[in-house]
C-alpha cells in the first residue's frame, strides 16, 4: 500500500483545500470565521516558506 507522502498530489491537494476553506471562511463573516480564514490562508503560506529557512533554523537532525 502506498503511503500518503508518496503521492504526487496529496500535500498540494491538502494545501489547496486549506486555502479554499480559508477563502470561503473570509467571505462568510466575522468572529470565528475570521480565525478560520487566518488559519486556512496562513498555514499554507508558512509551509511555503519552510524550504527557504536555513537548515539550522529547521531543527537539528
Amino acid at each position: 500500500m502506498k503511503r500518503w507522502r508518496d503521492s504526487t498530489f496529496a500535500i498540494p491537494g491538502v494545501l489547496a483545500m486549506l486555502g479554499a476553506v480559508g477563502l470561503f471562511a473570509a467571505l462568510l463573516g466575522d468572529g470565528g470565521w475570521d480565525a478560520l480564514a487566518w488559519i486556512g490562508l496562513g498555514l499554507p503560506a508558512l509551509l511555503g516558506f519552510w524550504p527557504l529557512l536555513p537548515r539550522k533554523a529547521r531543527g537539528r537532525r
